[in-house]
């Protein structure tokens, strides 16, 4: 059992969704970042999504590629996105956190490195979004056995022939790309959501969360009504780069929260 396998028992003994809030490592520069991560589950964040930089973030729309940009401008590394997580766990042993990013910098670091390290520094969960299935072997399968869930995004695209080879070796929970596009782009609809949901459903006993085109605690609520939960990042990402204080970020994640907890 993973922290994130026992999130999801709790909030399944109190019938309540999961909201789950994306902040990239470093943005917009380590200090400010790592205040906001540690105020967030107080805010009501179940799963913290951990974003890495990197200098090609090409599944990313354009709010959080800037973020991407604005953190590796103030020195953030993945050492230091590493630094992050260790200073996070200091405070919180509890709060899973998932790291989202992209295979070069692991692959260029070393797997069996990486995970020995994202695991000593209390990482969950990967999502690396340019692995496909056909390269479980490279981190999927090493992730697991180092006792990190490894999770894979589901989309509007991904067929009936395609899922299975999708949920195959994903652990933790599956994550729904409730749009066809990039992160920050269109709004999602619960409508178009919830037979995705029911379909995939019928083929994994993982909770179903769904992320992209959340923008509001309306939003969220519609979307965690349909699923086991909510993801939002872009919205909470724009708040940063307008420059708002820790405590207003924070306060807007609340409001985030509070709405997928009402479903």
């Amino acid at each position: 059992m993973t922290r994130i396998d026992d999130t999801f028992a709790r909030l399944t003994a109190e019938g309540k969704k999961a909201f789950v809030a994306y902040v990239m490592a470093g943005d917009p520069d380590y200090e400010t970042s790592l205040e906001i991560v540690r105020s967030l589950p107080a805010a009501g964040v179940d799963i913290i999504e951990l974003g890495a930089p990197f200098t090609d973030p090409m599944a990313d729309g354009p709010t959080i590629q800037l973020a991407g940009q604005r953190a590796l401008e103030a020195g953030m590394t993945m050492d230091r996105t590493l630094e992050l997580a260790r200073a996070f766990r200091a405070e919180n042993n509890t709060t899973p956190i998932v790291l989202m990013g992209y295979y070069n910098p692991i692959y260029s670091r070393g797997v069996d490195t990486f995970l020995a390290e994202a695991k000593e520094a209390g990482i969950d969960g990967l999502i690396v979004v340019d692995l496909p299935p056909e390269e479980d072997d490279e981190l999927c399968i090493p992730a697991q056995k180092a006792g990190l869930n490894f999770i894979r995004l589901a989309t509007p695209t991904t067929d009936d022939k395609r899922l299975p080879k999708v949920l195959q070796n994903t652990s933790g929970f599956v994550y729904y790309v409730s749009i066809t596009g990039i992160t920050g782009s269109a709004e999602a609809s619960a409508a178009d959501v919830a037979p995705e949901v029911a379909r995939i459903k019928a083929q994994t006993d993982l909770p179903i969360i769904v992320g992209f085109g959340i923008k509001t605690p309306e939003g969220a609520q519609s979307i965690a009504s349909v699923a086991d939960g909510a993801v939002v990042g872009s919205a909470i990402v724009a708040e940063i780069a307008d420059g708002k204080s820790p405590a207003e970020v924070t306060a807007f994640v609340k409001s985030l929260a509070d709405g997928a907890h009402s479903a």
